[in-house]
C-alpha cells in the first residue's frame, strides 16, 4: 500500500521532470530500437584509429597511409596491415583495435591461427624485406634469421611448417623458423609455391618464349611436366593450388597501364587445363597460349591487372583486379573450377586490390592504393561490398 500512494505522487515530478528536457535528449535508459542499436554498434568509416600515425604521414615529401595486405581467419576474426601498423577484428569488422604501430614496414603478412604469424617487412627509408615473426598475434615481433636469403613471398602451414621464396628459389623450415633448407627446383624456375611439404608447383620459363608447369610430390626430388604454354614472352607468372585445384596465371606484355595474361586452371591435379581467361590488351599484346578461353578479360577490365588469388574448396576460386587506368577494383569468380567464369561489375574505386575470402559468398578486399585505402567487406560473393574501414 505504502508503494502505491509514493508513485502516484511522484507520477507528477517525474512528467514535469521529462518535459524540461527536449525530446532528443537521451537519458540512462535509450528507448532505441533493437535494428538502430545494432547499426550503431556496427560501425564503419575510419573508427578513429591511429589517428597520430595519420598525422606523422601528413606532409610534403610522405606517402599517403594505405593498407599493404589483409587476412582473414574465418569471417569475424581478421587482420589488415600497411606501413607501421597492424589493426584486427574480432566481429566481422564491426569494431577494430590497434593491434601493433611501429618501424615495421608491412609488406605480406600470413597467420597460421590467430597468435602464430610471419610477415615480410621493410623498415623506414630501406627496400630490404625481413622475415619477422610473432607468437602473441602481432603485438610484439623478432626477427627471423634466413641465413642471408632475402625471401619475397611466404607461406606458413602451420606454427612448425612454412615456406620462403625468392624469384628463384624455394625454402621450407619444419622447426618454425628456426632453420630453413632450399628445395630443388626446376632449372629456369621463377616462380614456386608449395601446398605439403612434399606437394608443390614450378613454373619455369622457356628461354626463347612461352612457359611451362611442372608438379613435384616427393618435395622437389623430381618434377614432372603438366602443362606447357606457347608465348612470344616470358615475364613470370604465379601459381595457385589447393588440393586438385590448381591455378596457372602467366604473364604477357604491359604497356600503357595494362597488362596481357592468361589463367590456366585444373581440378584433378593438373592432369586437365581449362584456359579460363586470355586477356588481351592494347598495350600489352596478345595474352600468352592459344585456344578459345572462357572470358575475353579478367576483373576490373578492359586491361586490368590481377591482384592475389583465393580458392575456397574444390571448385571456388576468387581472383582480384585492378585498373589503374579505369580507377576501379573488382573481383573475378568461378563456382566450378573455371567452366564459367564471372567478372563482377566494378563497384569500388581504385587501382590495386588484396582480397581474402572466407568462404564461397563472405569475403574481404582492401584497396591498396595510397589515396583511397579502405577495406571492404562482401556476403554475396563480391556482387555487393561495405566499406568497414577507411582512412
Amino acid at each position: 500500500m505504502t508503494r502505491n500512494i509514493l508513485l502516484k505522487c511522484s507520477l507528477p515530478i517525474i512528467v514535469a521532470w521529462i518535459l524540461l528536457f527536449p525530446i532528443g535528449f537521451i537519458g540512462p535508459v535509450s528507448m532505441v530500437s533493437a535494428e538502430n542499436t545494432s547499426a550503431i554498434a556496427c560501425g564503419n568509416g575510419d573508427h578513429g584509429l591511429l589517428q597520430s600515425l595519420q598525422k606523422q604521414h601528413q606532409g610534403e615529401g610522405k606517402e599517403t597511409l594505405h593498407f599493404t595486405d589483409i587476412q582473414f581467419l574465418n569471417e569475424r576474426i581478421g587482420r589488415a596491415a600497411g606501413q607501421g601498423f597492424i589493426i584486427g577484428t574480432s566481429d566481422a569488422g564491426c569494431h577494430w583495435q590497434e593491434i601493433y604501430t611501429g618501424q615495421w614496414q608491412i609488406v605480406q603478412m600470413d597467420f597460421s591461427n590467430n597468435k602464430y604469424g610471419w610477415v615480410l617487412a621493410t623498415l623506414p627509408s630501406q627496400q630490404t624485406l625481413h622475415l619477422i615473426q610473432t607468437i602473441d598475434g602481432g603485438s610484439h615481433w623478432k626477427n627471423v634469421s634466413t641465413s642471408n636469403v632475402v625471401f619475397n613471398r611466404i607461406d606458413l602451414l602451420n606454427e612448425k611448417v612454412g615456406f620462403g621464396y625468392t624469384t628463384t628459389s624455394a625454402y621450407k623450415t619444419v622447426d618454425g623458423g628456426q632453420s630453413f633448407t632450399r628445395i630443388p627446383t626446376p632449372m629456369n624456375n621463377r616462380f614456386a609455391s608449395f601446398s605439403s611439404v612434399n606437394t608443390g608447383w614450378s613454373i619455369v620459363v622457356i628461354p626463347n618464349g612461352g612457359y611451362k608447369v611442372m608438379k613435384t610430390i616427393d618435395g622437389g626430388k623430381h618434377w614432372s611436366l603438366k602443362l606447357m604454354v606457347a608465348a612470344g614472352t616470358n615475364n613470370g607468372g604465379e601459381i595457385y593450388s589447393n588440393g586438385n585445384q590448381v591455378w596457372a596465371l602467366l604473364y604477357g606484355e604491359s604497356g600503357m597501364s595494362q597488362v596481357s595474361y592468361s589463367l590456366y586452371g585444373s581440378t584433378d591435379g593438373g592432369l586437365h587445363w581449362i584456359r579460363v581467361i586470355a586477356q588481351d590488351s592494347a598495350g600489352g599484346g596478345p595474352a600468352p597460349g592459344k585456344g578459345k578461353a572462357m572470358a575475353k578479360q579478367g576483373p576490373a577490365s578492359p586491361g586490368g591487372h590481377p591482384g592475389n588469388m583465393q580458392i575456397i574448396d574444390k571448385s571456388t576460386v576468387f581472383l582480384a583486379g585492378g585498373s589503374p587506368a579505369g580507377d576501379i577494383v573488382s573481383v573475378g569468380r568461378s563456382y566450378n573450377g573455371g567452366q564459367i567464369w564471372s567478372n563482377i561489375t566494378p563497384s569500388i574505386h581504385g587501382s590495386s586490390a588484396v582480397i581474402s575470402f572466407a568462404d564461397s559468398k563472405n569475403g574481404w578486399l582492401a584497396e591498396t592504393g595510397s589515396t583511397k585505402s579502405a577495406l571492404y567487406m562482401t556476403r554475396d560473393g563480391g556482387v555487393s561490398w561495405n566499406v568497414k574501414f577507411s582512412f
